[in-house]
């Protein structure tokens, strides 16, 4: 006979949202079951954020190795033990899993069961031997990777990103299908380590940042031997393990110029979906499309009792977007706060070398928002930066986009840090500071992100050539 639970919270999703909502309430003593059927943890520890980042840590190791003589320093040979690589990634994960354990979760209260859920009735979901019958669910099952309908595609071996990080042997010729943030963060990761790369992007790769910024990243990635085909369809799909052949169409329109690509391995990054499946969402009343389980702004979905956050809310697909939604249902759940989403504060970064960051506003749509006559775009490049010069390291640009007396509305970095600045640049647009604000810090000396700084005098720069202004100085100068 099923045991039946009435816990005041009911998680299912053991992933970064999951677990920050489970850890909250079992911190104010609330009575919470979380339902995981797969890893603790979910994607971000065991298949994305968290071995994808030890990877590139590695590819960066290698590259930096053997690209020393323009400090002076030289490496006769640099070798890559790829099983060790693999050790690395192993390991990274397995430091980080005590705390999204099981065991972990048990001790500090939450019942935890593993096993799928399914909604059975609007305030009903099965998992296992048990019905759960919460006061409010929060659904934070993730997504997964998307499996593009190319014909040939199911006949031949590939990988995603749930399988790429068991490889113990690099790949020697990686074809990747989708140039966004994790094709292309693999893409320069395996051909640091030795691998031959080619990316095919049905669209533009990089297609939601700036173009300008995008370039630079495009362009070091070329310039280190990936191959990165834009504008290009996979028709079909063929071969072997260790000799797969795509077959592309070039050019777009009547015309398309089709031609074939050979590698050993294939990565399928052509973007993800919302895990929906096989949780009742019709039982339960709960209203979901596609792109996931359809939400307000206060992450509530049609079923008054049920919540839904992350990837599986149908927004930005970020770990921190995850984290940040468990935050909002928190305070919904626990003090009955107000609280509601805010994607224009929402950061994004994609971690490629040079890394790209961006929050807030694009200047095309703080324009279209605002009007184009209130929006100014400021820039600093990486070129005049002393730090960036000293590390070589001079690819790079900020660029912030003020709204009506300097507020700053959005913002985008390229270059070295990128990602480290995007905090800087997030906090900027999430407390509504100024052009005025940022002028005002002292930024340490030398530092990559006194670019932020620079960017933000920019927007007096006008100042100094106003007649007005030299004027008054000229009268204030007789003061002595």
């Amino acid at each position: 006979m099923s045991r039946i639970l009435t816990p005041d919270i009911c998680v299912i999703g053991a992933g970064s949202g999951g677990l920050s909502v489970a850890a909250a309430a079992a911190a104010f003593g609330v009575d919470t079951v979380l339902i995981e059927q797969g890893e603790m943890g979910g994607d971000c520890l065991n298949y994305g954020c968290v071995p994808s980042k030890a990877l590139i840590a590695a590819g960066k190791a290698a590259y930096h190795a053997g690209h020393g003589a323009g400090f002076g320093v030289s490496v006769p040979r640099v070798d890559v033990d790829f099983a060790a690589v693999n050790d690395h990634i192993r390991e990274v994960i397995a430091g980080i899993a005590p705390h999204d354990s099981q065991e972990r979760f048990e001790g500090l209260g939450v019942t935890v069961i593993r096993a799928p859920a399914r909604f059975q009735d609007p305030r009903t979901v099965l998992a296992g031997d048990a019905q759960v019958r919460a006061r409010r669910f929060v659904v934070a099952t993730g997504s997964s990777p998307l499996v593009p309908p190319i014909p040939g595609l199911a006949s031949v071996p590939y990988h995603t990103n749930e399988t790429i990080f068991t490889l113990r042997t690099c790949p020697e010729h990686l074809l990747v299908i989708g140039g966004g943030p994790i094709g292309l963060e693999l893409a320069q990761a395996h051909r640091r380590l030795g691998a031959r790369v080619t990316v095919i992007e049905a669209a533009r790769a990089m297609p939601r940042e700036d173009p300008e910024l995008a370039a630079i990243v495009l362009e070091r990635l070329r310039g280190e031997g990936v191959e990165i085909v834009e504008g290009a369809t996979v028709t079909a799909v063929s071969g072997t393990a260790g000799a797969i052949r795509l077959t592309i169409a070039e050019g777009g329109g009547d015309g398309e110029a089709a031609r074939e690509i050979e590698g050993t391995h294939l990565l399928l990054a052509a973007g993800r979906k919302a895990n929906v499946e096989g949780l009742g969402l019709e039982e339960a009343g709960i209203a979901f499309d596609r792109r996931g389980i359809t939400v307000g702004a206060d992450l509530r979905s049609s079923n008054r009792r049920v919540y839904a956050i992350g990837d599986v809310a149908g927004g930005p697909q970020f770990t921190h977007v995850a984290g940040y939604h468990a935050g909002i249902v928190i305070r919904a759940l626990l003090f009955r706060l107000p609280a509601k989403e805010d994607r224009d504060i929402l950061p994004r970064v994609t971690f490629t070398d040079p890394e790209i960051g961006h929050v807030g506003l694009s200047a095309d749509e703080a324009r279209s928002r605002f009007g184009a006559n209130r929006v100014r775009v400021l820039e600093a490049a990486f070129a005049g930066n002393d730090r960036a010069r000293a590390e070589r390291r001079a690819d790079g640009l900020v660029r912030l986009v003020a709204g009506r007396g300097g507020r700053i509305l959005g913002a985008s970095v390229v270059g070295a840090g990128a990602g480290e600045m995007t905090n800087l640049l997030s906090l900027i647009v999430a407390r509504k500071l100024t052009a005025r604000d940022l002028a005002g810090f002292v930024s340490p000396y030398p530092s990559l992100a006194e670019a932020v700084r620079r960017a933000a005098i920019s927007y007096y720069a006008d100042s100094a050539r106003n007649p007005w202004i030299r004027r008054a100085v000229r009268v204030l100068a007789r003061f002595g």
